[in-house]
C-alpha cells in the first residue's frame, strides 16, 4: 500500500477523476496532474472563479443593438401610425360606391349608437374592496411567510404536508354536495358528470400522495435548503421592492405599444368590393405595412417580457452572490444597486441574448404542444416532436444556470454557459437538478395558505355582505390574486436556491468555504456521476 500511495501515476489518475475538495490543497501537486491529463480542455475552466466586484466590460453588444433596433422601430412606426391614421375607420355607413370614379366616397351621414350596460353595484363594490385589501395584505403576508420559513421551516413544512391532501379532498367533497343540493347546479351538471369530476379530482389527490411518499426521504434535505435560501433572501429584502418595480416598468413600457397597436388598425382606407354582379360595397382595407408592424410589435413585446424575467434572475443572482462571497461579519453596501447597474449596463446584451433564446424556446414548445393536440397521429409528426423536445431539453440543460453565472462573473452568455457546464462537471454536480422537491413543497405551501385565505374571505363576505352565491366568485378571485403574489415569492426563492448552488460549486472548485452553513446543507445534494463518487473518499484518504 505504501508503494501504491507513492506512485505518482496512480495519484495523478485519482486526482484527475475526482472533484475539487472543500478544503484547499496545501500543495500544487493536485492541480498539475489534473491539467496535464486533459490537454484539450479549455484553460478558462481552471480559472479562479469568484464574484467580479470590479469594472466589467460590455458583453454581447450585437444583441443589445438588435434589441434596441426592435424597440426603436416599434415605437417609431407606432408614432407614425398615430399621425397617419384614418379618422373614418369604423364608419363604413358614411361611404358609398361611386360608379363614375369607381371608388368609395364619403357621404354625409349621422349615426347614433346607444348601449346599455347592466351592472351590479353591490357585487362590484365588494369585489373591488376584497381585491384591494388582498393586494395590500399580500406584501406583509409574503414577509410573514419568509420569516416563518427562515426560523420555523421544519414546522411549516410538516404542518402543511397533510393539508396538501386534506384541502383538495375537502373542496372536492364540498362542491359535490353543494352542487347536488342545488337544483340549478344539478340541472346544469348531471349526476354522471359530477361523479366523473369527483373521481378525477380524487385521482389527482392520489398522485399528490404518491409524490409525497416517493420523496419522503428528501423532505429533511428540502427543509434545510429552503431554510438556507430564506435566510439569504432575508438579507436582501430590498429585492421585494426592486423586482415589482421592474414588473411595473414593463407595464408602463407596454402601454404605448398597446396604444400603437390600436392606432395601427386605423391606417387604411375604404375600397369597393364586388358582391353580386354589378353590386359593390365599401369595406375597410388596412395598409400593407400594418400586418408587418403587428408582427414587429408582438415580437418586441415577447422579447421584452423575456428580457424582464431574465433581468430579475440576474439582479437576484448578483445580490445573493455578493452576500455569499462577503465576510460573515460584513454585508456589501448597495449590492442590489450594483447588480441593477450591471444588468442595465455591461450585461444588458447578455440578458437580451438570453431573453430571445428563452422566448424562442417557449414559442417553439407551445407550437409543438399545439401540434400534438391537433394532429397526434403519424410517425413523422412523432419523430419531429421527439427531435424538438430533445433540442428544447438540451437548451434547458445548458441554460439552467447561465444567467446566474453571468451575474456573478460578468462573462458573455456563451462563455457563461460553457464555464457553468464545466464548473458543475468538474465538481460532479448536476446541471439540471438542484432540489426539485423544494419547488413542489413551496408550491404546496402557497396553495394551502391562499386556500385558507380564500375560505376566510368567503366567511367574512357571508357575514358582512349580501352577495349570496356571488361570494364564492369573489373568494375565488381573491384566492387567484394571492396565489399570483405568492407564486412570485416562490419564483424569487427558487432563483435564490439556484444562485446559492452555483456559488457552492464555485467554492468547491476553489477548495474554499465562504458560507459554512450552506456547505453543510448542499453537500448532501446528489452528484451527477454516482459511479465516480467512490473516488472522492479514496482521494481524501490519499
Amino acid at each position: 500500500m505504501a508503494a501504491d500511495d507513492g506512485d505518482p501515476t496512480k495519484f495523478a489518475a485519482i486526482s484527475s477523476s475526482s472533484s475539487p475538495l472543500l478544503s484547499k490543497p496545501s500543495t500544487s501537486a493536485l492541480d498539475s496532474p489534473r491539467r496535464s491529463s486533459d490537454p484539450e480542455s479549455d484553460p478558462t475552466q481552471f480559472l479562479q472563479i469568484s464574484y467580479n466586484f470590479g469594472p466589467r466590460p460590455f458583453k454581447d453588444v450585437a444583441f443589445l443593438l438588435l434589441f434596441d433596433l426592435f424597440v426603436f422601430s416599434t415605437f417609431g412606426f407606432g408614432v407614425f401610425s398615430v399621425f397617419h391614421r384614418n379618422t373614418d375607420y369604423g364608419d363604413s355607413s358614411s361611404f358609398s360606391y361611386d360608379l363614375a370614379s369607381t371608388s368609395c366616397l364619403k357621404v354625409s351621414t349621422f349615426t347614433r349608437f346607444s348601449n346599455s350596460y347592466w351592472s351590479d353595484p353591490v357585487f362590484e363594490k365588494d369585489l373591488i374592496w376584497t381585491l384591494v385589501v388582498t393586494l395590500i395584505l399580500s406584501a406583509p403576508f409574503c414577509f410573514l411567510v419568509l420569516l416563518l420559513l427562515k426560523h420555523y421551516t421544519k414546522q411549516i413544512v410538516y404542518a402543511c404536508l397533510p393539508l396538501f391532501v386534506l384541502f383538495p379532498i375537502f373542496f372536492n367533497v364540498y362542491w359535490f354536495v353543494a352542487c347536488t343540493l342545488s337544483s340549478s347546479c344539478s340541472d346544469a351538471l348531471p349526476l354522471a358528470y359530477r361523479v366523473l369530476l369527483l373521481v378525477f379530482v380524487f385521482l389527482i389527490v392520489g398522485v399528490i400522495v404518491w409524490i409525497i411518499v416517493a420523496n419522503w426521504h428528501r423532505i429533511e434535505l428540502t427543509i434545510q435548503i429552503i431554510g438556507v435560501a430564506s435566510d439569504a433572501l432575508s438579507k436582501n429584502l430590498k429585492l421585494f421592492v426592486v423586482l415589482p418595480l421592474l414588473i411595473l416598468g414593463l407595464v408602463v413600457y407596454y402601454a404605448p405599444i398597446v396604444v400603437f397597436l390600436v392606432f395601427a388598425r386605423f391606417n387604411g382606407e375604404f375600397v369597393p368590393r364586388e358582391v353580386d354582379g354589378d353590386e359593390y360595397v365599401c369595406e375597410w382595407k388596412e395598409d400593407s405595412w400594418v400586418p408587418a408592424y403587428y408582427a414587429l410589435a408582438i415580437i418586441t413585446m415577447i422579447w421584452s417580457l423575456a428580457v424582464m424575467v431574465e433581468m430579475q434572475v440576474y439582479v437576484i443572482s448578483g445580490a445573493i452572490a455578493q452576500w455569499y462571497f462577503s465576510k460573515e461579519d460584513s454585508m456589501p453596501k448597495k449590492c442590489i444597486r450594483s447588480s441593477l447597474r450591471n444588468a442595465f449596463g455591461q450585461s444588458f446584451g447578455t440578458i437580451c441574448l438570453s431573453g430571445i433564446l428563452v422566448g424562442v424556446v417557449r414559442v417553439v414548445r407551445a407550437i409543438v404542444d399545439n401540434a400534438r393536440e391537433e394532429n397526434p397521429q403519424g410517425i413523422v409528426n412523432f419523430a419531429l416532436r421527439c427531435c424538438a423536445n430533445a433540442l428544447l431539453g438540451a437548451f434547458d440543460y445548458l441554460n439552467k444556470f447561465t444567467i446566474n453565472f453571468a451575474a456573478i462573473t460578468g462573462e458573455s452568455y456563451c462563455t457563461s454557459a460553457k464555464m457553468t457546464y464545466e464548473l458543475l462537471r468538474r465538481n460532479l454536480l448536476s446541471a439540471v437538478f438542484v432540489e426539485t422537491v423544494s419547488t413542489r413543497i413551496l408550491t404546496g405551501i402557497v396553495f394551502v395558505l391562499s386556500a385558507a385565505y380564500a375560505v376566510a374571505t368567503w366567511a367574512v363576505l357571508r357575514g358582512v355582505s349580501s352577495l349570496g352565491v356571488d361570494s364564492y366568485l369573489v373568494a375565488i378571485l381573491a384566492w387567484l390574486l394571492l396565489t399570483v403574489v405568492l407564486a412570485f415569492f416562490v419564483h424569487v426563492l427558487d432563483n435564490v436556491i439556484d444562485t446559492i448552488y452555483v456559488c457552492y460549486a464555485i467554492d468547491r472548485d476553489k477548495g474554499d468555504v465562504c458560507k459554512q452553513e450552506v456547505h453543510e446543507v448542499y453537500v448532501h445534494l446528489p452528484i451527477s456521476r454516482s459511479t465516480r463518487s467512490a473516488l472522492i473518499p479514496n482521494a481524501l484518504n490519499a
